[in-house]
């Protein structure tokens, strides 16, 4: 029988240097996709999928993630008093339980593995998922969701991969594929950044992970690696000389919101999706000349 996965680790420590000036001031994490932040909808993923606790792994001038996860009470009152309900309730229903979110900080910019290691502490000896809120995924069912239905029959450690075309792979951590289905199967090798013609699979890692304890362990010893950085991608290769890896293709479509070219195709994505503004959307993109195009992309 497998541990239940009732933690989820949010490196958001990052500098977002891609969004200045924008993100001088502001974290990049809380940049948003039509009217909510990123880190908003990675911690929604990770409730959908049943996640109890939420570890933020931070740094210098993040404080306003803490405070986005709180109760603001002259908001909640204004609101009440102006009868804006449904606000309020949209409101309270971001927030996790009270008690069931932790901050800790990581004071160099040392790379993932390094954010990782930083919540060893509060996730203790028990396994978690990991959520790079730089990618949002947009599909019917979350893609933490769809792994730990995985993880509940492989146990073991799960990573979320996609298909790119080859001649990209040399951009990402790639995965050799086994034996299994879409839904959970066995990954057999990682890759960091590997040439085309070396490269195992055009099957990449994609910001979602379900791992073991013992990455802790092996990242505490883990030499720098590329950039000078501590390599999660490393230590995983490590863990994959004693424990299983499983890869899921999930259901879904990835958005790159580290990029600018991905973080306004979000933008475009998520507004066509809503109800209440797709029409004036479409309506202002037709101004614009894009209204032919914008229809393909919806459909």
């Amino acid at each position: 029988m497998v541990k239940r996965v009732k933690t989820a680790v949010f490196p958001v420590a990052g500098l977002g240097t891609r969004f200045l000036p924008a993100t001088k001031a502001m974290p990049k994490e809380m940049l948003t996709v039509v009217d909510r932040p990123l880190i908003q909808y990675a911690v929604d993923e990770a409730k959908e999928a049943g996640i109890t606790h939420f570890v933020f792994v931070t740094g210098r001038n993040k404080g306003v993630i803490e405070d986005h996860f709180d109760r603001q009470f002259e908001l909640e009152t204004t609101l009440e008093t102006r009868g804006k309900l449904k606000a309020l309730e949209e409101l309270r229903q971001d927030l996790p339980s009270a008690g069931r979110t932790s901050f800790t900080r990581q004071q160099e910019p040392l790379g993932l593995g390094h954010a990782v290691w930083c919540a060893r502490d509060i996730v203790g000896d028990e396994p978690f998922a990991l959520l790079l809120p730089d990618m949002l995924f947009k599909g019917r069912r979350g893609v933490l969701k769809q792994m730990i239905e995985a993880y509940e029959t492989t146990g073991g450690n799960v990573i979320a991969v996609e298909e790119v075309p080859h001649q990209e792979v040399s951009s990402y951590g790639v995965v050799g594929r086994g034996a299994g289905t879409d839904g959970g199967f066995a990954i057999t090798e990682m890759v960091e950044k590997p040439k085309p013609q070396d490269a195992p699979s055009n099957l990449i890692i994609s910001g979602r992970y379900i791992l073991q304890p013992e990455i802790f362990s092996l990242l505490a010893d883990q030499p720098r690696g590329a950039g000078g950085e501590i390599q999660l991608t490393d230590a995983m290769q490590t863990l994959m000389k004693s424990q299983p890896f499983a890869g899921v293709k999930y259901d879904g479509q990835s958005f790159d919101c580290g990029s600018k070219v991905g973080f306004l195709a979000a933008n475009v994505a998520y507004a066509l999706d809503r109800d209440d503004i797709a029409e004036d959307f479409l309506a202002a993109l037709s101004k614009l000349g894009l209204i032919d195009g914008m229809k393909v992309a919806a459909e």
